[in-house]
């Protein structure tokens, strides 16, 4: 009898190449931005700095080919970084996540070779920064709802915009936004467009700075348009295709999401390990006690499951650009999965700390701040079950 094909992609394996850039950006992320961390936790200032070091070695456009200022490698290589980021600093991978995965990978999946040369080149390359907008102050999962607009001249040659937006990550410091908004109001999802904006013109206010519980160095803010012109070769895609254009590229967004949710889950684990063998209680470390291995058990096998969902949703990807067949579902299970396993992670690693993991001394108590919006962002948890079972139950 012969054997039916899989019907789920293989665990892809780590090349010399990817080996060494996974050695690369640990050295560079435990050197550079580790020991700052903690103060751009404090302050909330955008890291603009390491941002641009990260740039100079091809992080901030590591899939996008040379030709647009990028490394020219794969998914994998993206999910190492973001992990490697992550554990140095979730807020530098959340700067990471969005110029890679949904600001670069929309603009060369759905843009003209004008739009790519003009709007990729400079971000892949770090000199300037990206931003993704989709959500507004009522309108968050369900797109269809969004009260922004964007009316044609009677010139037919520029968009004029007018709305909020929320929830813009890097929205304070972007120079340019991948913008989804609404040209058909009455066709709901099927009336969304997305354009794409230069941050310098008039009728672009950057609105208030978001005070957030974790991943505090990536700026997050409101943006205000009024009466924006936009030209109109700058929509992307076509008129209309901006909520396909959004979920398509959240596929893509959600697996480095993902990846930097097991950098914060490896990060608490690497610190509770340690802390394990040298803290002492009852004549010995507290890892000789069994609910302390209990937990360190727990904790690695669901961080190793979580690795092996990511990897699979990277084989998904790789399969998506040689036959176009979707990855939503293994995107969505590994986000899914690594974020709910960060937040266990997380808060074990808190628990195992005692008293010291609620304190600001250790770094534990901001990777527990960190691993919450990775269950929100990006699609929330119960959005995740909500497109995994209606996959599995052919329901569209």
């Amino acid at each position: 009898m012969i054997a039916a094909e899989p019907t789920t992609p293989l665990i892809p394996t780590l090349t010399p190449e990817h080996e060494e850039l996974q050695r690369m950006v640990r050295t560079f992320a435990q050197k550079e931005i580790a020991p700052i961390a903690a103060e751009f936790d404090e302050s909330g200032e955008f890291p603009l700095d390491t941002v641009r070091k990260m740039g100079r070695l091809g992080l901030m456009g590591i899939e996008m080919p040379e030709e647009y200022g990028g490394a020219g490698m794969d998914t994998l290589a993206y999910v190492l970084t973001m992990i490697e980021v992550a554990k140095a600093d979730a807020s530098h991978s959340t700067i990471v996540s969005v110029n890679n995965s949904l600001y670069n990978y929309a603009i060369y999946a759905f843009g003209t070779e004008a739009q790519k040369q003009r709007y990729i080149t400079p971000v892949a390359s770090g000199e300037k920064i990206g931003a993704y907008s989709l959500t507004e102050p009522m309108s968050g999962s369900d797109a269809g709802t969004m009260e922004s607009r964007a009316v044609l001249n009677a010139a037919g040659t520029h968009y004029v915009i007018n709305g909020r937006k929320s929830w813009v990550t890097s929205g304070p410091v972007a120079d340019y936004v991948v913008l989804f908004t609404m040209t058909d109001p009455e066709l709901k999802q099927k009336g969304v467009t997305a354009f794409l904006i230069d941050a310098d013109k008039p009728g672009f206010i950057r609105g208030k700075k978001e005070p957030k519980l974790g991943i505090r160095a990536s700026a997050t803010s409101e943006i205000v348009y009024e009466n924006y012109e936009v030209p109109v070769e700058n929509m992307l895609g076509k008129r209309g295709e901006g909520f396909k254009i959004a979920m398509t590229v959240l596929d893509a967004g959600r697996i480095g999401i993902a990846a930097q949710a097991l950098g914060i889950a490896e990060a608490a684990y690497e610190a509770s390990l340690t802390y394990s063998r040298e803290r002492q209680a009852f004549g010995g470390p507290i890892g000789q006690f069994q609910m302390i291995q209990q937990k360190i058990a727990d904790m690695k096998t669901r961080i190793e499951a979580s690795r092996l969902l990511i990897y699979n949703a990277c084989a998904a990807k790789a399969r998506f650009k040689a036959t176009g067949a979707r990855y939503t579902t293994e995107a969505s299970m590994a986000k899914l999965f690594a974020s709910e396993t960060a937040m266990f992670v997380t808060d074990e690693a808190v628990q195992i700390h005692g008293g010291m993991g609620y304190s600001k001394e250790m770094a534990v108590e901001r990777y527990y701040r960190d691993a919450r919006i990775t269950r929100i962002y990006e699609g929330t948890s119960e959005v995740q079950r909500m497109v995994i079972a209606r996959s599995e139950l052919g329901l569209r």
